[in-house]
């Protein structure tokens, strides 16, 4: 849920009340209740909150009726991504609602407080490792038994993102043997740090990224990249993924012949799922097994984890509304460089320039 009790009552004290859909907060076991104790108003359905509101907040991105349902000059701030979602930018545009893509808050020092998808993605690397550990066959740590020693597993983790690194610490916690790729060679110290073991390509030019992410590589990295991984894959207990490309489907790191590499019984969490997924095969919103390997590509993956997730994002929430109101008015500069970032729509137009670019 995207805003807990807790936030209500700080967000009162800047002037902002809230209303909330009765239930919205239930499955991240906040009661509507305990929303009423901290000041919040409770409507009955979507309807009769939205027409009351000068704001909707939420986690997902809205459906097409629930745009329409909104009162023009409204605004929303939820996830967006608004580069393949042309047809919802369109709709905001045309109600005259100002759009703030919480996807699209610059990866910076200042917005680190208000970044829900460095928040979230931390959330999921954790939830990751819980996910294959309960799903492997085998233990993580080496033990030493009457039986004998029983070997650690070896967990492979491809990204080194926000998701990835905090996947690396849980996984060597676990007592794991940990493997990391990603294709920012300036992550191996944090990936080290960790007690990870960086694998590196070598030898072949690396395309610079922005704003915190991997950039598109070329086919002879991709290649030699594959060749690396091969290696690996088929060492692994556990391969976890977590590369991502804004606003582009995921790139498929694992192929078919990758997995069918890997002992039956190992385990693959895709945490690119939701954009198409990382792995050959996987099918985002489920989990399968393919020759003999369970491939797991839940969709909302900081859902499992409801209670945290909800708090993690309800606080950068709140953080992202101190900086964008005053007094419980808005005071959105669009030279400002969050607001640039991260606002979309405003005033019947297309205000981002990418967004702009894109959808016509």
């Amino acid at each position: 849920v995207a805003i807990i009790p807790e936030t209500v009552k700080k967000l009162a004290a800047k002037k902002i009340e809230t209303v909330l859909q009765s239930g919205a907060g239930e499955r991240a076991f906040y009661s509507d209740d305990e929303y009423k104790a901290a000041g919040a108003q409770v409507a009955a359905s979507f309807e009769e909150m939205a027409s009351g509101i000068d704001l909707l907040v939420k986690v997902q991105k809205p459906d097409l009726a629930e745009v329409q349902k909104l009162k023009e000059g409204t605004a929303l701030i939820s996830l967006l991504y608004p580069m393949v979602n042309g047809e919802i930018v369109k709709a905001l545009a045309s109600r005259k609602i100002t759009s703030i893509a919480l996807d699209m808050i610059p990866r910076t020092t200042l917005a680190q407080s208000m970044d829900v998808l460095s928040s979230q993605a931390n959330i999921a690397g954790y939830w990751a490792v819980v996910a294959a550990a309960s799903r492997l066959p085998k233990f993580f740590p080496m033990l030493m038994t009457a039986a004998g020693t029983i070997t650690p597993a070896r967990v492979l983790i491809m990204g080194a993102g926000v998701a990835g690194l905090q996947a690396i610490g849980t996984a060597k916690r676990l007592g794991a043997v940990v493997g990391a790729t990603d294709v920012r060679p300036e992550t191996k110290e944090q990936v080290e740090s960790l007690g990870g073991r960086f694998l590196q390509v070598t030898g072949v030019e690396v395309k610079a990224g922005a704003g915190g992410y991997a950039a598109e590589q070329s086919e002879e990295y991709k290649k030699k990249q594959a060749e690396l991984v091969a290696t690996a894959i088929g060492k692994a207990d556990v391969v976890i993924t977590t590369a991502l490309i804004p606003g582009r489907r995921a790139p498929i790191l694992v192929t078919e012949a990758h997995v069918k590499s890997m002992r039956p019984g190992s385990v693959i969490i895709d945490l690119a799922a939701e954009q198409g997924g990382n792995v050959e095969g996987c099918e985002p919103g489920h989990e399968a097994v393919k020759h003999g390997v369970t491939i797991v590509g839940l969709s909302n993956v900081p859902s499992q984890v409801a209670v945290h997730a909800s708090q993690a994002f309800s606080r950068n929430i709140e953080k992202l509304l101190t900086h964008l109101t005053a007094d419980g008015a808005w005071k959105i500069n669009l030279d400002e460089e969050i607001a640039k970032g991260c606002v979309i729509t405003r005033e019947g137009v297309i205000v981002h320039p990418k967004v702009k670019e894109v959808v016509k």
